[in-house]
């Protein structure tokens, strides 16, 4: 399938408000950011406030463990694969793409789409599932990365990200589709504060957060687009799926046909606008060829299984073990040297100490920070003699299978 471009009519005008600045302006200014603490160093001129949001991100404790997190397919060593670290880049590039060609604040674009995973378990949404399972059977509570990636920014470790950035992170929900995507204001902390805990108390809500401004909107649509195509590419590359396995070709075939003409009709369709669209053609698209891939991959993932069948019962063993350890205070406990010493080596400010956390949650926050490797790696030391073991699909798999053949 050819490549769309933009039309002609909207590339002139495009070019022509670009020379002479008599653009529409939408971006959220910097100038109107709410930080929760405002009365600390005044920002610099050459470092904007959305941009210290982004080296703030960038440089928080957990941000390198995205290298080892599953963005989809588990037990699976190849590095080719997408891993979420490579996911939260393709977001902002794509984002940001979108969001210069409508002059939008491209800060606070990078600043959403690079910490919107930061809370993710590792394996993927299987992890999830596991980990909000368990939280909910201890406390009637419920787990949602997307509501948890604004804890590890604003509670775990006090960033003092502003409002407009962590609102975009808590509503960038890439499973929920639309075709208009409209800014719902959010004005203060209080109130953010009152959406998040509805989240945790009633089910599905985190799915109802939206963010409060286009580049938000513009970061939440990207996530869609980032991976439809990619998860697809990766599919073929583990040689999960045969050659045309999916039927439908109306916004391309491969992975940047697919990001190209979703990013064209997005500009196409929301120049100067106040919300960001897609036309009906390319939205019913998206709805179809996410359906192709719950269908053909996401419910076929070759790992999903194993993980029901074995990293399930380890995040479990691992839960209670860490929960009782808390309880009798075994501070040699990886719980306590792993995770709250290491918390509290931070030098953000907090008014009440970690350890002082409700004990389910200090074990959340702790599964949800590790990576895939290390949840099985602690598995193995806090149960040695278990019979569970993690088999990875090795690089070398396909020639063993042609070795053996006779």
């Amino acid at each position: 399938m050819a490549k769309e471009r933009l039309s002609e009519q909207l590339s002139h005008q495009i070019e022509y408000e670009q020379a002479n600045r008599t653009y529409v302006d939408r971006a959220f200014p910097d100038n109107k950011a709410i930080r929760r603490h405002s009365n600390m160093t005044p920002t610099p001129v050459w470092r904007p406030k959305f941009a210290k949001d982004i080296d703030r991100i960038m440089y928080s404790p957990y941000y390198n463990r995205y290298t080892d997190k599953t963005q989809v397919f588990s037990l699976v060593k190849n590095d080719d694969v997408t891993r979420r670290s490579l996911h939260v880049q393709l977001v902002s590039r794509i984002a940001r793409t979108i969001g210069r060609a409508l002059n939008l604040n491209l800060d606070l674009i990078e600043a959403i789409a690079l910490g919107h995973d930061i809370g993710h378990t590792p394996f993927a949404h299987s992890g999830e599932v596991f980990l909000n399972e368990l939280y909910n059977a201890h406390t009637g509570r419920y787990f949602n990365h997307n509501i948890h990636s604004v804890r590890v920014l604003d509670k775990i470790f006090s960033l003092n990200l502003t409002l407009q950035t962590l609102v975009g992170i808590a509503g960038h929900n890439g499973e929920i589709e639309l075709a208009e995507y409209w800014p719902v204001p959010m004005d203060s902390f209080e109130q953010f504060e009152a959406e998040l805990e509805k989240c945790y108390q009633i089910p599905g809500y985190a799915n109802k957060i939206q963010p409060s401004t286009l580049e938000g909107n513009v970061v939440r649509i990207s996530d869609i687009i980032a991976y439809l195509g990619k998860d697809r590419q990766d599919a073929d590359i583990i040689q999960m799926v045969q050659q045309n396995a999916f039927p439908s070709s109306d916004i391309g075939t491969i992975n940047s046909e697919i990001i190209n003409n979703l990013v064209v009709n997005i500009i196409e369709n929301s120049y100067g606008k106040p919300y960001i669209k897609l036309d009906e053609k390319h939205f019913q698209a998206v709805q179809s060829y996410k359906r192709e891939n719950y269908r053909i991959i996401y419910e076929n993932e070759p790992g999903r299984v194993k993980l029901e069948q074995i990293a399930k019962p380890m995040m479990t063993q691992i839960y209670e073990q860490l929960l009782e350890d808390l309880r009798l205070g075994k501070l040699y406990s990886p719980v306590f040297k792993h995770h709250i010493d290491y918390v509290n080596l931070s030098h953000y400010p907090r008014q009440v100490p970690y350890e002082k956390s409700e004990p389910n949650q200090i074990v959340v926050d702790y599964i949800a920070s590790m990576t895939d490797d290390y949840l099985i790696d602690l598995h193995h030391f806090l149960f040695p003699d278990s019979g569970y073991s993690v088999e990875y699909t090795g690089y070398f798999t396909d020639l063993q299978s042609l070795q053996e053949q006779p």
